[in-house]
């Protein structure tokens, strides 16, 4: 009967001869970690600014509703007090929109810088690790056909 032939010296050496280098993933773990705290830190600070504003927006609102919901003397003061809120409720929704369009372009402009850097800082890496590999690989290729 045939016997198989054990393989396990060959690939302990064979895996031996190549060794695995972790650091390129630890510093992609690393790298990736930093990039989502600066994009969360980015996107807080424009919800907690998007928050201020509608608090503001409320407040402001309401304000106005208890104006325009006190008792007038003449009918056509009611009239005049509903049109008030109205033209003011306008102006400060299109302020406050404005105010909301301006969080939302500074978020954007962040996010791409952040992610552009990134991008550049993964390329850097990425190179950087090839090359050692393709040394190490190198290495070990000559010192494998040296032995024999």
């Amino acid at each position: 009967m045939a016997k198989t032939q054990d393989f396990t010296a060959t690939l302990k050496e064979m895996m031996g001869a190549f060794p695995v280098d972790t650091t390129a993933m630890e510093n992609a773990f690393k790298s990736t970690a930093t990039l989502n705290e600066k994009l969360s830190g980015v996107a807080l600070e424009a919800a907690e600014k998007s928050a201020e504003i509608s608090s503001k927006w409320t407040k402001d609102t309401l304000a106005k509703l208890a104006e325009m919901s006190k008792a007038k003397a003449e009918p056509a003061d009611y009239a005049k007090a509903a049109t008030d809120f109205a033209s003011a409720s306008a102006e400060v929704a299109a302020e406050n929109l404005a105010a909301f369009a301006e969080i939302a372009k500074k978020l954007q402009s962040e996010t791409v810088e952040l992610l552009m850097a990134a991008g550049k800082e993964a390329a850097e890496e990425t190179t950087a690790a090839v090359k050692k590999a393709t040394n190490d690989v190198t290495a070990a290729a000559k010192k494998a056909t040296a032995a024999k």
